[in-house]
């Protein structure tokens, strides 16, 4: 047999090669994607930045730190609290100190960067060094880094203080860690009264024993000084969001590349049942015949799966530099030395290879000679009971699972990772079931080309629906290019629609206003003004948050809205579960459904943005939608934050042309954006960052790439075994055109059956969306890709009719008899 065996892969190279691209290309995706998601995993200490020359540095712990029976949980205060002013004054007393402050900044020309403000005493401890000009002496003088050109030009600079000029005196470098500007330290505590941090010139233990056992300071020194700095967990997040990113990415390729390279290997072994047939007359047993190929799939599967590791480890390379390049990474991220992913990936590929042909020729060794020569020509049972059981039951249980998630669930199905991964099972379920679904698909694409003059359209019909596992088996590619690209950018779309609805459905105000971020919010003053407005009902609200520790165990953030509770029907229509919005006063809450708690008129322990604990009485649930709904206090429980949003609804009657003209000329000073409700639901209509577009490429793009290169290569495997049938077509007096159109329009037709395929399990999985949407009471419509799924099938289409015409003219390039009489 293993004459035989060696024979056999000498001749049959074309399926050779095929398996071993399917396979190898399987493996390099998994193992680009593993090595990727394990060197996410170690991050190196993350070093000081802004204080890199600070010798001490003390400020205020801003953090919620709330005891549980399972330890000490913590979160970040939304509104932070500073270094109190006794800590201040005891350490200025005795050491050498200066002030730190932040604060937001904008420059009013151009697209208004935003900026961070600082004192300039502090500048030295980041590495600032002035490149060209001076320090700024003056209350009306700043530095910034930019051109050297820039010094002596006035900038309008928007502050709390408001809109005024400021002169250029110095310019600095820029610094990878933020984008400053810097302010005379008087003009700084001016403008933001709160300390930050101070940097203090004495020994650690020293500043400790003036600090004192306070546990809302720290006292920094050495590497932990970036906790000071502009976001100190900027790298640790990126890894966590990377991390997300990568897994998804991972579960994605190792799913599509398990089910190509499976879909290759039965393929190839239902490609060559005549050969089996014929091994079986001459004597061969099943067991010969089943180690004959398992011998030839494991030297495929070895090597393949060695060439894979190879190229897996530069196609991490190549993913780790586009992760950093586009900012999804921190700069320093590399590749690491990790083992793992590779055993992971080659033997994910051998065992897939081995599990795929053991599984075709467990079916091919039963078969009688006379049988298996007869099935060789047509395919008389393309299903399995192996294959009903896995389909029906894989079926079942991702329609069975959207159901479940819709009912009990239903905002778990708005998550990426779910509606990541919940087509994976229909995917597989259909095409387990496709050979059911091919002929009759087939016969009906293929009616009305039938019924044309000429034999096209008939030939297309009856070989198609003749070859069952062949069509099958090309379609399969399609099916899960078309049903990958569907189900995730139409789940996107359809969840971007609801929530653009729900802001639309919530918002009630015929003008939104939203506060510069420079600005610190609206004061009373400017509130009042616009109240004077002759007709405007106006309803200010402040953001800030509450935490909760749900079940003992975890301290939850809630996004929170300060708001009178007389104003809030006026301006806002919320979806509401039980309870009076109207109930509202200083001693209670509104909260959303995902609460645990949410009983009316139940008590429940929270912390408010400045981390004071209270306890509230729920009045009013309402809908979580479609994550936009926080939770609702008086201002009251939002102390010391400014409303940073207006919403001005006005009376029957009263111009409003004229009272928006007027709203604008109050607010014009502030920098506060003024837009009318259409405006305002369009500017908030959910897109996609760059970043995001990245990851689509990173979960996506990779995939598709991969099973388009998939089904060029099965449709050159069926190609070239069809060299017998393209000869017999030319003997009975066929053109080579006329041939070359044919196989042509095989091709797409197959393309179209996995691409109607592939859209029905598009649609059932938006249209589970859409259920849990409903369930959610978001008012949303159903928004399938149709332009991607076009572009994806006409992808296909050229790959797959390239793909089998180029083998079909390299066959018709030998003379029909000598491709007659040719051995397999």
């Amino acid at each position: 047999m293993l004459t035989v065996t060696l024979g056999t892969l000498r001749t049959r190279w074309v399926t050779l090669v095929g398996t071993f691209v399917a396979l190898a290309l399987g493996v390099a995706l998994i193992a680009t994607m593993g090595l990727g998601l394990a060197s996410t995993l170690d991050a190196p200490e993350q070093k000081s930045e802004r204080f890199a020359a600070a010798p001490v540095v003390v400020r205020s712990a801003d953090e919620l730190r709330v005891h549980s029976p399972t330890g000490d949980r913590t979160q970040p205060l939304a509104q932070p609290r500073g270094v109190a002013p006794r800590i201040a004054t005891v350490l200025a007393a005795k050491v050498p100190t200066i002030a730190d402050r932040s604060f937001p900044v904008r420059v009013a020309t151009g697209d208004g960067d935003s900026l961070v403000g600082h004192p300039w005493s502090i500048a030295a401890f980041g590495g600032y060094r002035l490149t060209a000009g001076h320090e700024p002496r003056r209350p009306g003088e700043v530095v910034l880094a930019g051109d050297p050109s820039l010094v002596g030009k006035a900038l309008p600079v928007r502050t709390s203080a408001g809109l005024s000029n400021r002169t250029v005196s110095g310019v600095v470098a820029p610094a990878r860690f933020e984008e400053a500007m810097f302010f005379a330290d008087g003009e700084a505590a001016k403008l933001s009264p709160r300390i930050d941090n101070l940097v203090v010139r004495a020994a650690p233990d020293v500043v400790r024993t003036l600090v004192g056992p306070n546990a809302d300071v720290q006292v920094l020194t050495g590497d932990d000084r970036h906790r000071a700095d502009p976001e100190p967990n900027r790298d640790r997040d990126a890894l966590i969001a990377m991390n997300a990113l990568l897994g998804t990415a991972g579960g994605v390729t190792t799913f599509v590349s398990v089910f190509v390279v499976a879909s290759t290997f039965a393929f190839a072994v239902a490609q060559r049942r005549r050969e089996i047939g014929l091994l079986r007359t001459a004597g061969a047993t099943p067991r010969q015949v089943r180690s004959m190929m398992f011998m030839e799939a494991a030297a495929v599967g070895v090597l393949a799966s060695i060439a894979g590791c190879a190229l897996g480890s530069y196609g991490a390379r190549w993913l780790a530099r586009l992760l950093v390049d586009e900012r999804l990474a921190p700069p320093w991220f590399t590749v690491g030395a990790h083992s793992w992913p590779y055993h992971v990936a080659f033997w994910t590929g051998l065992l897939v290879a081995l599990a795929g042909v053991t599984v075709a020729t467990v079916r091919a060794g039963r078969i009688r000679p006379v049988e298996a020569l007869r099935e060789a020509s047509v395919d008389s049972k393309a299903m399995t009971c192996g294959r009903w059981v896995f389909g029906a039951g894989l079926l079942a249980t991702g329609l069975g699972m959207a159901l479940w998630r819709m009912l009990s669930d239903p905002a778990d199905a708005l998550h990426r990772k779910t509606y990541t991964t919940q087509p994976m099972l229909l995917i597989t379920a259909v095409a387990l079931l496709a050979p059911i679904l091919v002929r009759p698909l087939t016969r009906l694409l293929a009616w009305l080309p039938a019924q044309l003059p000429g034999a096209t359209g008939m030939l297309v019909r009856e070989n198609a629906a003749a070859g069952v596992r062949r069509t099958a088996a090309i379609a399969a590619p399609v099916l899960v290019t078309v049903a990958l690209a569907g189900s995730l950018l139409g789940a996107t779309a359809t969840i971007n629609e609801a929530k653009a609805a729900e802001i639309g459905d919530q918002t009630r105000a015929d003008l939104i206003v939203q506060a510069d971020d420079a600005a610190g919010g609206f004061d009373s003053r400017t509130i009042a003004q616009v109240r004077q407005v002759p007709g405007a009902t106006v309803t200010a609200s402040a953001t800030t948050a509450i935490y909760t520790l749900e079940e003992g165990t975890a301290l939850i953030r809630s996004e929170a809205h300060a708001v009178d509770p007389h104003d809030l029907a006026v301006a806002r229509t919320l979806p509401v579960r039980s309870g009076d919005l109207a109930d509202l006063d200083d001693n209670s809450i509104v909260v959303n459904d995902e609460w645990t708690q949410r009983t009316v008129g139940e008590r429940v322990d929270v912390w408010l943005g400045d981390g004071t604990k209270a306890s509230l009485r729920i009045v009013a649930v309402v809908a979580a939608g479609t994550g936009n709904n926080g939770v609702f206090v008086t201002p009251h429980n939002a102390p010391a934050v400014a409303p940073d949003r207006l919403d001005v609804t006005w009376a029957v009657g009263a111009d409003a042309i004229a009272g928006a003209a007027a709203v604008r000329a109050v607010l014009e000073p502030t920098g506060a954006e003024v837009q009318s409700r259409t405006d305002w639901i369009q500017s908030q209509y959910p897109s996609n960052s760059r970043q995001t577009r990245v990851g689509y490429l990173v979960v996506l793009g990779i995939a598709l790439t991969y099973t388009g290169i998939a089904l060029g290569n099965t449709m050159v495997m069926a190609t070239s075994d069809r060299v017998r049938d393209l000869a017999v077509l030319r003997l009975a007096g066929a053109t080579k055109r006329q041939v070359l159109v044919l196989v042509g329009v095989e091709a797409l037709t197959v393309v179209v059956v996995g691409a109607v395929l592939g859209t029905i399990v598009t649609a059932f999985n938006v249209l589970g969306i859409w259920g849990s949407l409903a369930a959610l009471s978001v008012r949303s419509t159903v928004v399938l890709p149709w332009r991607t799924l076009a572009n994806t099938l006409g992808a296909c289409a050229v790959v797959a009719v390239v793909a089998s015409v180029l083998p079909a003219i390299a066959a018709l390039r030998t003379r029909p008899v000598e491709l007659a009489g040719a051995r397999e």
